[in-house]
């Protein structure tokens, strides 16, 4: 009889040859794999663990969520408008004041030479038929209501003049008066000062040569 032997157990041939090249690389991709999938499974379930994502902007924000209001077409537009009254407001009292200083150059004394020659007068005068008034449009005055006094001496002498120019209102009512004069005026000349109002534009009045006096 043929006597058995046994043989201590051999190791398997992969055991025996060992893991290296392309199946040891293989290896450690799929327990890599492995592990993302378990790491990724736990934080589904373990609400102890958090994951941290990176988020991007993919719409416009929406302007509702703001706070504060962004400025309307209409409140720039009235802002404007507003800035443009308030410009033209200080530019026409400007113009007013420079056009009343012109009309007042003559002089304060001429003016209270012809009131004081009004003052003593009981009616129109003698002088109503050497004077007419032209209205001055407002665009020139800065919103004043304003008339040239145009004098004429018709007489046969030199002469000063005094003329007293009322506004009145539609109703006729005298609401502002103005006087003017004219000193020494040759035969045959004329003088042009300029009697006027300041009562505001808006105001409709007419003006009336109502006394001048020759003296």
């Amino acid at each position: 009889m043929r006597e058995l032997h046994s043989f201590p157990n051999r190791p398997a041939e992969g055991a025996r040859r060992g893991w290296s090249g392309p199946r040891a690389v293989a290896l450690v991709a799929a327990l890599t794999g492995a592990a993302v999938l378990a790491a990724c499974s736990s934080s589904s379930t373990n609400p102890s663990v958090t994951r941290s994502e990176a988020s991007t902007l993919s719409t416009a924000p929406n302007p509702s969520s703001f706070s504060g209001e962004p400025p309307s077409a209409l409140a720039s537009t009235a802002e404007s408008a507003l800035a443009s009254a308030s410009a033209a407001a200080e530019s026409g009292s400007a113009a007013a004041a420079s056009f009343a200083a012109s009309a007042s150059a003559q002089g304060e004394q001429v003016r209270q030479n012809a009131a004081a020659a009004l003052g003593t007068l009981e009616n129109g005068g003698n002088a109503l038929g050497d004077v007419t008034i032209t209205g001055v449009p407002r665009a020139q005055t800065g919103g004043l209501h304003a008339v040239v006094v145009t004098i004429t001496n018709d007489g046969v002498n030199t002469a000063s003049y005094a003329v007293q120019v009322d506004f009145t209102d539609t109703s006729g009512k005298t609401v502002d008066s103005s006087i003017v004069g004219a000193e020494h005026l040759a035969v045959g000349a004329q003088a042009s000062p300029v009697a006027f109002s300041r009562r505001p534009a808006e105001e409709t009045l007419l003006p009336v040569v109502v006394r001048a006096v020759r003296y």
